[in-house]
Parts: structure tokens; C-alpha cells; sequence
């Protein structure tokens, strides 16, 4: 497998699932893939967060805010791999509740990543939502 393909695979599997149960309230599988190296960085549809303590509060937060994800999906638009670097562009389509409330809605998201000991973690995140 080429290192596209890997990293392919990561993203329609760790990263995916992480991005599920963050919409159903548990935060510890997107902490899990996001490195624990300086520097990281959110800037959020709803907020924005630089640095590790920034970051455990921000996905703590958002974690008590969500919860019934009924409808997951990443449209992946763009993506590539160069070295141990790669990024994908994409829009999130979910359903879910925030803050007890149902909700549906669309993010453009654009995630930057780094490959620390053969593993790929994420390092920037930036989303915003798109307008109906």
C-alpha cells in the first residue's frame, strides 16, 4: 500500500469513528489521534482552542454539547500526502443533538496532520459552517 493509501484508510476509519463518538459525547477517541506535540491548533465553527490544555478543554466541551448522533459522513474533496505530512479538505454532513436539542448541519472542514512514530495524528483543525 503507498502512503496515500494508508492514510486513506486511517482517515475512513480512526478518524472517522473518533468523529462519531465526539457527536455522541465522548471525546477520548479524538484526543486519542490528535498529537500530543506543539503546536496544535482549532479554529472552530463554535470555538477556537491553541495548545494541549486549550485543546482537552475544547473537546471536553464540545463532548457535554453533543450527544444521539444519528447521521455521520465526511465528504472528502481534497486530500494529499507529502512526506510525513498530509491535510484533507472536505464537508462534515451530521445529525446529532447539541445541547439536547436535535440539529442538522454542515461544516467545511480543513484538518492538517503529522506522522509521529509511524502513526498519523492530527494537528490543526479549521471548520466553519456552510450557509443553506
Amino acid at each position: 500500500m503507498s502512503d496515500s493509501d494508508d492514510f486513506l484508510v486511517w482517515v475512513g476509519s480512526a478518524l472517522y469513528e473518533a468523529e462519531l463518538a465526539i457527536h455522541n459525547g465522548d471525546a477520548g477517541p479524538r484526543r486519542a489521534i490528535w498529537s500530543r506535540n506543539e503546536p496544535v491548533s482549532v479554529l472552530g465553527a463554535w470555538r477556537n482552542a491553541f495548545g494541549q490544555q486549550e485543546l482537552d478543554e475544547l473537546f471536553a466541551g464540545l463532548a457535554k454539547q453533543f450527544s444521539n448522533c444519528t447521521s455521520y459522513r465526511f465528504e472528502l474533496l481534497a486530500y494529499d500526502v507529502v512526506g510525513d505530512m498530509a491535510y484533507t479538505a472536505g464537508l462534515e454532513h451530521t445529525s446529532a443533538s447539541v445541547d439536547g436539542q436535535p440539529r442538522s448541519y454542515v461544516l467545511r472542514a480543513t484538518q492538517v496532520y503529522r506522522r509521529e512514530d509511524g502513526e498519523w495524528r492530527v494537528v490543526h483543525r479549521h471548520g466553519d459552517t456552510v450557509s443553506p
